[in-house]
């Protein structure tokens, strides 16, 4: 399956946190920032065309911006979808070395 442009419009950037580290270790996992209106079935697709992984997969979580303050007046951070995507045995995804 060849990447298309809309591919790229679905996977904003890699995670790299602690915790996204140890869903890599433990489940064969690797964290994504997605749109916010990608699906499941496009979150797959795109993974899929622009690494040549199988995804076995993908679970999602929507996380509230929180209310903090800049330069001491009150702001909100925007709303993040990230997407653990599970791999086939087999199969990696480097996430320091990008696309």
């Amino acid at each position: 399956m060849a990447a298309k442009p809309e591919h790229y419009d679905v996977i904003v950037k890699p995670i790299i946190t602690e915790k996204a580290t140890m869903a890599g270790e433990l489940a064969n996992a690797v964290t994504f920032e997605v749109a916010k209106s990608a699906s499941k079935p496009q979150i797959k697709d795109a993974v899929e065309a622009l690494f040549n992984v199988k995804v076995k997969a993908v679970n999602t979580v929507l996380t509230k911006g929180k209310t903090k303050r800049f330069r001491g007046r009150p702001g909100v951070r925007s709303d993040v979808k990230k997407a653990y995507v599970m791999l086939e045995a087999g199969n990696s995804i480097d996430v320091n070395t990008g696309l």
